[in-house]
């Protein structure tokens, strides 16, 4: 079995608990405007690798992870390639190393709930409150993303949701309430994490040759995010 893979991490400590080996597969079905890897876009792009060599590459990292880490797929969009992903995961879980998967939720659900049989934690972005700004600023159907989350819920996989902060769009502490009372609304919500908007990527735009919707967007502030966590109203479990 073969999966197409954008690049890895070996190191990563942002993509869940602990140190963690990621693994970014190519690919997406979104075209989110604040999109920070345009470059994983391409179902084309990328190398192939197959299952056995990415357990191989894990496997000299399994030193580093302790009791908190492991292994976490993201994207692109890792649902594309359920198949990979749910072969990789079992075969992680056999070898007792955690399984996290950094998705949007859009993906097929059938897909999806195989790929959830063998994943320790879900970290899903929450882009937006509505499914008029899903569809203008992602081309998504909200609707998608609400259902997967529903599904880790119904199979009581711990949840992380994501939500980047861009300035003048969405860090008003009152639109982000609404984000958090829809994270809420689910009973296995572990952490809500609001992540800010960043233009490193704006170089990739340039070399693909690919409008950045968002150029002219300031960075968000570090500083900032807390001062929103403190804005808003979070419950013990999100903290």
């Amino acid at each position: 079995m073969y999966g197409r893979i954008h690049s890895f991490q070996s190191l990563g400590t942002v993509d869940g608990p602990g140190v963690r080996f990621v693994v970014f597969l190519q690919g997406c079905n979104l075209r989110c405007a604040y999109c920070h890897n345009p470059d994983t876009w391409s179902l084309t792009a990328g190398a192939k690798f197959s299952l056995q060599t990415v357990l191989e590459r894990i496997r000299r990292f399994k030193p580093y992870f302790g009791e908190c880490g492991g292994v976490t797929v993201s994207g692109g969009e890792p649902l594309l390639q359920w198949e990979f992903v749910a072969e990789l995961f079992k075969n992680l879980q056999e070898e007792r190393i955690h399984t996290a998967l950094d998705t949007s939720g859009t993906g097929n659900l059938k897909g999806a709930n195989e790929v959830l049989k063998y994943t320790d934690l879900v970290l899903c972005d929450l882009k937006f409150s509505t499914a008029e700004e899903y569809n203008c600023y992602c081309r998504a159907d909200m609707n998608k993303v609400l259902s997967f989350i529903k599904l880790t819920e119904k199979m009581q996989i711990p949840l992380w949701v994501r939500h980047v902060i861009v300035s003048g769009l969405n860090d008003n502490p009152a639109r982000l309430q609404h984000i958090v009372k829809i994270a809420n609304h689910f009973s296995n919500l572990q952490k809500l994490e609001l992540l800010p908007f960043r233009k490193i990527c704006s170089s990739k735009y340039e070399d693909l040759k690919i409008p950045f919707a968002f150029k002219d967007y300031e960075e968000f502030p570090d500083s900032k995010i807390d001062e929103l966590y403190g804005a808003i109203s979070l419950s013990p479990r999100d903290v």
